[in-house]
């Protein structure tokens, strides 16, 4: 049976947080630099799909969420006042001790606020580009057009809804990420380079952001 794309159910919650926690790591499992995934998730993914189901497409092989694409139309303003809203009940669980947390969580919470702290972080908040979106396959299923199919969907539901452009940020080891939005007609607005993975990887990483207007003929 083959891959389809399709808009998200709630019975796929748990599926995309397993892509998300499985292609953290420039592609691969997050346990490499934090000790619990549902933590990361909680953190990181669940926003989107409590809050922005309509924006949500996945990958869906026998009824298993193997990729998505997600986002905001309102980028990372809406998604900070929920994350906000939702720092509570993550606290709570942080102190009844339902996350694992050790070294490497210590050590990478402090590399990112010290990445903060030296300007190192790109966030954008330019009015033509308000939306914001994340993309990922599980690692079996790269290299065969689902990439493409999950950003059409997602851009024509931008496009659908009258949002005016949409961006997104990555770095420079997400080689075949960075031929997909190439394709897709994103232009690159802002580059750093950061210190904040010079503990896990070899050789320099930047931080890249870009941005498409939607009015603009998608390449895919």
């Amino acid at each position: 049976m083959g891959v389809v794309v399709r808009p998200y159910r709630p019975e796929d919650r748990d599926g995309v947080r397993c892509v998300y926690a499985n292609t953290a790591f420039f592609g691969r499992p997050v346990e490499v630099y934090l000790d619990d995934r549902e933590l990361f998730a909680d953190l990181g993914v669940s926003v989107y799909t409590d809050h922005y189901p309509d924006y949500t497409f996945v990958a869906d092989a026998a009824s298993k969420a193997v990729g998505y694409v997600l986002g905001s139309p309102t980028g990372d303003v809406g998604v900070r006042a929920h994350t906000l809203k939702s720092l509570p009940r993550i606290l709570g669980r942080l102190i009844a001790c339902r996350y694992r947390i050790g070294r490497k969580t210590l050590v990478y919470v402090g590399m990112s606020v010290w990445a903060g702290l030296r300007g190192e972080l790109l966030e954008i908040q330019l009015t033509e580009y308000p939306a914001n979106l994340h993309i990922n396959l599980e690692a079996g299923y790269r290299g065969r057009g689902l990439g493409a199919a999950l950003m059409r969907a997602y851009l024509d539901k931008l496009r659908s809804t009258g949002v005016p452009g949409v961006h997104l940020v990555t770095t420079n080891r997400h080689r075949a990420a960075l031929r997909l939005y190439q394709r897709a007609g994103f232009q690159l607005l802002q580059e750093k380079r950061t210190q904040m993975w010079q503990r896990y990887v070899d050789g320099e990483v930047r931080l890249m952001a870009f941005g498409l207007k939607l009015g603009e003929a998608a390449g895919l």
